[in-house]
């Protein structure tokens, strides 16, 4: 596998038909067309195959975090070894408070902690020792935050040190990515210069980017500014290799890509046009959920909302710009929140929950074709979870795209058998279904504390007698289905309870913690995994 690295980073731097048969050949694409939706729609489809969902911050370590280091490939290994087609991710962006990948200061930016310190090693700018006299947590199965936070920054500004500013590959990647880059850069160090405030609370020539201000704060700030442009290089020179080896190995990467972006960042500090804001740059309403049955009081999320008026003015440019760039790294994206291109919920920005909110009409058909413009080539999977029944417009709109939904197993055992998420009820294969997703408790976790009278029809519908069979079954549902794709969290594979939980939605303090650790597949399980791939054409 070592010389296979090797080698991708060394490659990474360096008849006429006569008009009856044109009119036959026109009548069965036609006839082709009305039976499967028309053939532009089926080169969407995603290969039939299954995935694994496991975020990159999740993967074993030494430093305290999963990197883009030797485990990522190693866990590319282990997804071929399995018979898997998929690696789904979850978002890459640098976070801030709360450790969100949902809340990120960049949308095109890629999070520092995910850069591995190994491979800075090899290139000469870390000692292992310098490394190594740092803490980086105690809990192999968790992520330690507030240590990372301390610590991180502080070992990649020693090899930022070391680094050589004029290498070729660092100033051809300033100028490729200049056009997001120079305003991430001068953000970064400024927050880091005014210890980590949000931008509203700048000094307003700064927080309203007066251009002599920011030309002052250039100049001042210039080595720092440098610091975080070296961060986005490494970065995404290590997102190139580990790429490159997926392909190289058969796997194709799914990422996510957030619909909202946070308050606090650098897009919507320099972009405040396009979102709708007070005269100090705080949202004059933010993006929430309304109340459901996972969260009684609603979520709110705190994200401004679109300016879409102003965004359709240029045909969705700033959109097509952050698609193309997640098309780039991944195979196949996935878009979150995809009802509120069609509806979206918003709350006063003052307000404590996600009550007492109001809908709003979304951007619809024409975003949608801004975003199939962009990614290409790239296949889209859509978030079209969060209501009981889908909004108006929601399937129209996702059927004339011809991208892929989701299902989820987790929703499907109520009181009804047309439940949506069941699988006798899917209608159509173009789908991604899922035992359960990130934001959902693990499988022995949700059923845990179950009666075997709630759980009568789930055992009669997987043809089982007890709840610890419930996890197998579950995952063998997902991939007997006729869904295209079934994804299934690591978690899951591993049947852990939700103390490996990713993310409970409206809490903070204990999301995106967990990590694989020790944690391990035996060859038993495996090889019961690769069985299923196999008997269900995975």
């Amino acid at each position: 596998m070592a010389k296979t690295i090797s080698k991708i980073a060394n490659s990474l731097t360096k008849n006429v038909f006569s008009y009856k048969i044109i009119l036959d050949t026109k009548k069965r694409e036609n006839e082709k067309q009305k039976r499967t939706g028309g053939t532009e729609l089926e080169t969407k489809r995603l290969t039939r195959g299954a995935g694994i969902l496991l975020a990159i911050t999740s993967l074993p370590s030494s430093y305290g975090i999963g990197t883009l280091g030797e485990a990522a490939f190693q866990f590319i290994d282990l997804l071929v070894d399995l018979k898997q087609r998929y690696w789904q991710i979850l978002p890459v962006g640098p976070t801030g408070f709360g450790n969100s990948p949902y809340q990120s200061y960049s949308a095109f930016a890629g999070n520092p902690y995910l850069i591995d310190l190994d491979h800075l090693m090899k290139q000469g700018l870390l000692k292992e020792e310098e490394i190594r006299s740092f803490h980086w947590g105690k809990d192999e199965n968790g992520i330690d935050y507030a240590m990372i936070y301390e610590n991180r920054s502080q070992v990649l500004k020693m090899a930022f040190a070391r680094f050589d500013r004029e290498e070729l590959g660092f100033l051809q990647f300033q100028e490729a990515e200049q056009e997001w880059l120079e305003d991430y850069g001068l953000y970064m160090a400024l927050k880091e210069q005014f210890g980590d405030r949000e931008w509203q609370s700048w000094e307003i020539p700064l927080r309203d980017r007066y251009p002599e201000a920011l030309e002052e704060y250039r100049q001042r700030l210039k080595n720092e500014i440098l610091f975080y442009k070296f961060c986005q290089y490494e970065f995404f020179k290590q997102w190139g290799f580990l790429k490159e080896y997926a392909q190289s190995s058969g796997i194709k990467l799914i990422g996510d890509m957030p619909f909202y972006i946070g308050a606090d960042s650098a897009d919507v500090w320099a972009n405040r046009e396009l979102f709708l804001l007070n005269e100090d740059g705080t949202p004059k309403s933010v993006a929430a959920a309304p109340p459901d049955a996972f969260a009684g009081e609603g979520q709110k999320w705190g994200c401004p909302v679109y300016n879409w008026q102003r965004m359709e003015q240029d045909n969705f440019l700033w959109w097509q710009k952050r698609v193309a760039k997640q098309a780039q790294m991944c195979d196949v994206m996935r878009l979150d929140h995809f009802n509120a291109i069609v509806k979206y919920y918003t709350v006063p920005g003052e307000a404590e929950n996600g009550k007492n909110g109001k809908w709003s009409k979304g951007p619809g058909r024409k975003f949608t074709d801004a975003v199939e413009k962009a990614a290409k080539d790239t296949k889209v999977i859509v978030e079209n979870l969060g209501m009981k029944q889908p909004l108006p417009g929601v399937r129209k709109l996702l059927a004339k795209t011809g991208w892929a939904g989701i299902k989820v197993l987790l929703f499907a055992f109520g009181d009804d058998t047309a439940n949506e998420h069941l699988p006798h009820n899917y209608t159509d294969s173009n789908l991604v279904v899922y035992a359960g997703t990130h934001d959902n408790d693990t499988i022995v976790g949700y059923f845990r504390d179950k009666t075997d009278y709630e759980l009568a029809y789930l055992y009669e519908y997987l043809n089982i007698k007890y709840k610890e069979e419930i996890p197998d079954a579950l995952i063998r549902a997902a991939y007997a289905s006729v869904a295209d794709v079934a994804v299934i969290q690591m978690q899951d594979l591993l049947k852990l309870g939700n103390e490996a939980r990713m993310n409970a939605p409206s809490t903070v303090g204990n999301n995106w913690r967990w990590r694989v650790g020790t944690d391990s597949l035996s060859e038993e399980r495996r090889a019961w995994i690769r069985t299923l791939a196999t008997v269900y054409r995975r």
